[in-house]
Formats: structure tokens, C-alpha cells, sequence
């Protein structure tokens, strides 16, 4: 592919593929849930991004702007999938504070367990059922470590939204975790 590419901003363009595509890939598969739709999703996101290449002003970093074409082309297959349409400014009604909140001290964890593959699965489960807005806000700024200005630049949201959806997604992973060391307590002899 890049015998083909003449422009210095194409062959830019080939270089980002290649150092984003592996990060963007993962961000989508949490997002999607499904590999072969992560990469139906990362391909389509790339071949946007190529085609308004001349379009890119420069104003956000480019890993930025991927990000928001991928994220975009993400939440436009969910709605795709589902019936009825997804709004990342509405929130569905689970997107409240849940009713009973139970919370455990942390720092008492032992360190062994926080990292175990079995608690590293209750999280992905926990982030799985994170409402697709939830969802791309957490891994947007806790996963992939995008600030809170990029993170609203990519979803088209303001920064107070990003703020806020961040502590609810928090606050349901850390509600699923709690729920988890509170049964694994019980269950110890």
C-alpha cells in the first residue's frame, strides 16, 4: 500500500494506521463486544478517515481525531444493531445512580487478588454492561488515557458530560467489584 502513496500526508496518514490501529482495534473491541465487528468497524473507520484526509485541519491530534471517527463509526453500529436509536446526550434510564450502593475498602485488598484473571474478568464483564455512552467515556480516559478535553472533542460532548459519565461508570465498577470481594469474603472459610 504505501508504493502507491505519493503525498506526505497520506504516507503520515499509512504510519498512523500502523502505530494506531492495534489500541484503536482494542478501544472497539470493548466497545462492540464482538471481534469481527471491531475490525468491520476499524477498517471502515480507517477508509473514512483516508477519504477526509484533506479535511483534517490539525486542530485536534490525530490520534484524536481517529478516535473520534472510530468511536463515531462504533456507536453508529451499535444503533444499527439495536432497534431503537442510541444517543450519546441521552441516557438511558440505568444510566442513574443505582438504588442500594455497597462499597468495600480498597486498600485492604491484597494485591494478588485486584490483578487475578478472575477479578480482571468480573471487570471486563462489569465494563461490558456499561451503557455504550458510559462505556466510551470510561475506556476513552481510563483505558486508553485520553484527557477530559479529548475525550469530549472525540465524542462531541461537553467536558461536564464526560466528567459526569466518568463517575458513573466508575461508580458501577466499583459497585460490580464490591459485589465480587463482598461474595468471595463470604465464601472463604
Amino acid at each position: 500500500m504505501s508504493a502507491s502513496v505519493s503525498s506526505p500526508s497520506q504516507q503520515h496518514f499509512v504510519q498512523a494506521v500502523e502505530a494506531y490501529a492495534p489500541r484503536l482495534y482494542r478501544h472497539l473491541l470493548y466497545l462492540l463486544e464482538d471481534p469481527q465487528d471491531a475490525e468491520d468497524v476499524l477498517q471502515e473507520a480507517f477508509l473514512k478517515a483516508y477519504r477526509s484526509l484533506d479535511t483534517f485541519q490539525g486542530r485536534a491530534s490525530l490520534s484524536t481525531w481517529l478516535y473520534r471517527i472510530a468511536t463515531n463509526e462504533a456507536l453508529m453500529h451499535l444503533r444499527r444493531r439495536r432497534s431503537t436509536p442510541l444517543s450519546l446526550e441521552a441516557l438511558s434510564p440505568d444510566d442513574g445512580p443505582p438504588e442500594e450502593i455497597l462499597l468495600t475498602h480498597w486498600q485492604v485488598l491484597p494485591e494478588q487478588a485486584l490483578l487475578s484473571a478472575e477479578t480482571r474478568q468480573v471487570l471486563d464483564d462489569a465494563v461490558a454492561r456499561l451503557s455504550p455512552a458510559l462505556r466510551a467515556v470510561f475506556l476513552l480516559r481510563d483505558v486508553e488515557g485520553f484527557s477530559t478535553k479529548e475525550t469530549a472533542e472525540i465524542l462531541g460532548i461537553s467536558t461536564d458530560a464526560v466528567k459526569q459519565r466518568l463517575a458513573r461508570a466508575r461508580l458501577r465498577l466499583r459497585e460490580a467489584l464490591t459485589r465480587y470481594f463482598a461474595a468471595d469474603e463470604e465464601a472463604r472459610p
